[in-house]
Order: structure tokens, then sequence, then C-alpha cells
């Protein structure tokens, strides 16, 4: 979701994954054969969530529309009677209920020329921790909470923290990369690349996954739809897909779990296959492949970025992965 006139990132609900990953089946002959069914409790994303929320509160305070209001032309500041300083923009400036783009730019938006030519990097992590208004805030949270808690139940506080700020970072990075006239901000690219761990999940650990088919076509269903959104005008879809990529390349390294036959090695005949290796080969062969992978496109994409590299001008035909122009809207700059 954005300001107008600029490329801050809506992305909208990701989709309600409720029970994922399945649990390991039962195994109560042997204690020992429960380990890996062990669940966590989840903190990291409550403060994730938290965090988000200061920092809406944070953009409102320093925003102060009610006292800038006689300078900024476009109408009255939303509910300043009620919110005072912690007022709205005005709706013709920020219809998403939030504070102004210049607020947004000064707090750590996601800016081209800032991270360039001012050398302020640290606006590729900044940006994932402000949003453009509450519509934009409850939107991202609410998604966060459905899908990152499960996943950190399953997976612990560590292994999805690091899938969640990579992750943002890696949108940040393929957003500097192609969009250059507009700001952008928003956990999007983060949310995005937790929905892409989980579909590596479901391929590193396919053996443990009974309705394989119904789960693949329904993640791959809740992917395609939010990609969609995301070419709609003043939706930052370039974030998306970079952390999107990034969580699946992430997904493979953090999120292997023992193949099925070795979880229930207590359970089954000793003459089963593979019942004693933890890992089948191709886990560790995706494994391999993957953290190459995502360690080269950090790199070579953050050094793209900070030599002022426009992709835009080595692909004529990616600007539409962002925003598609139809007869009911131009995407613009």
């Amino acid at each position: 979701m954005a300001v107008p006139g600029h490329d801050a990132d809506r992305k909208a609900g990701m989709g309600k994954w409720e029970g994922y990953p399945p649990p390991l089946p039962p195994q109560a002959q042997h204690p020992a054969a429960r380990e890996t069914e062990r669940e966590w409790v989840p903190w990291v994303v409550p403060i994730f969530v938290a965090a988000n929320v200061a920092m809406f509160a944070v953009a409102m305070y320093a925003n102060n529309c009610p006292a800038h209001a006689p300078r900024r032309a476009g109408g009255r500041c939303v509910a300043a009677g009620f919110l005072g300083r912690f007022a709205f923009q005005p709706l013709r400036q920020n219809p998403l209920l939030g504070p102004s783009s210049a607020t947004l730019e000064k707090l750590g938006a996601l800016v081209w020329d800032e991270v360039v030519h001012g050398g302020q990097g640290w606006r590729l992590f900044t940006c994932i921790w402000l949003h453009a208004g509450v519509v934009h805030l409850l939107a991202n949270m609410l998604s966060l909470v459905l899908v990152g808690l499960r996943l950190e139940q399953q997976f612990g506080f560590a292994r999805v923290g690091v899938i969640y700020l990579a992750s943002g970072v890696g949108g940040s990075v393929l957003s500097s990369l192609f969009v250059r006239d507009n700001i952008s901000v928003g956990a999007s690219g983060a949310l995005f690349g937790l929905l892409g761990a989980m579909l590596s999940e479901l391929f590193t650990n396919w053996t443990i996954y009974t309705n394989k088919a119904a789960a693949l076509v329904t993640l791959l269903l809740v992917i395609a739809i939010n990609l969609a959104i995301g070419m709609l005008p003043h939706v930052d879809n370039f974030a998306h897909i970079g952390g999107f990529l990034t969580g699946f390349l992430l997904g493979f390294v953090l999120l292997m779990r023992p193949h099925y036959a070795w979880s229930q090695r207590y359970v089954l005949p000793s003459s089963v296959k593979d019942a004693g290796r933890k890992y089948l080969p191709y886990q560790w062969a995706l494994l391999a492949v993957a953290a190459v992978l995502a360690v080269l496109g950090l790199t070579i994409g953050m050094a793209m970025v900070f030599k002022g590299v426009n992709g835009n001008e080595h692909c004529q035909w990616c600007h539409y992965l962002s925003c598609v122009p139809t007869a009911k809207w131009s995407c613009g700059k």
C-alpha cells in the first residue's frame, strides 16, 4: 500500500494457511521418536508485530499533521480533534490513513537516490519497519501473525527471524534495482519471504506430507494471487519478488527436517530403506545449491545497487512485473 505518487508496497493479506506445516504422525511407542515433533513457543513474531506497530506510532508522532497542515495543501488532517498530533494526513494525500511521504522518507523509507548517492544503505533495512498507513499496517501484521506464528512454532525463533529479516533486505535490494523515482515502505517483502520459505520447506520435506498435491496447489494459489495483486499501481512488486526468492532459497537451508522413515525408525521395521539416515541426499543437495545461490544473489544484488545499476536497462519488460497498465489506470513512474 502506498502514499499516492509513491511506490510504497501495499501487500494485503498473504492468505490464511492454517495448520502449516502439519505435525508428524503420532509416535507414542518410543519417547525419542517425538524429538522431531517439538513445538516452540513463538515470541519473535510477536516482537516483530510490536516493533512495526511502535514504528507506526513514532511515524505519526513525528508527522504531527495539525502542526504542518497550514503549510501542506490538500485538505484537513483526519481525526485531528480526536488524535491530536497523531492525526492522519488528508485523504487526498494518503488515503491509507497514515503519515506523509516526507515523514516516511525522513524515518528511513527506501529511496534509491539516498541509498546510492547518499551512502544510506541502512534504508534497505529500515524501510521494512515502516508502513504507509493503518490499512497497510493491519493487512501486513495480520498476515505476519497467520503465517509467522505457525512457522515459528514448528521451526523456532532463530530460523524464522533470519528468514524474515533477510527476505526483507532481499526485497529492498531488488526494489532498488528497478524502482528509482518513488519511495517504498512495508514488511511485504519479508512476508513474501515467509511464503517462499513455506514453499521450499514443502519441497525439501516432501516425504513427511500425506496430502502433497493439495498442500502444493493451495500454497501456489496463495502465492500467485498475491503476486498478481502486486501488479496494481503504487505497489512495489519487486520487493515482493525479491523477498519471495530470498525466503525460498533460505527455506531449503534453514527449514530442512528429518525425512519420514527416520522419524518413524522406532516403529518401522529395521529393514526399511534409509531409516538410519536423518536427512536424504536430495535434501543436502538442495541445501548446498540454495545456500550458494542465496549468498551470491544477495552479494551481487547489493553490489549492483551501490554501483547504481539500473535493472530496467538490462530487462526491458521487467517493469510489467510490478505494474501492468490497463484502460482504467496507468502505471506512471
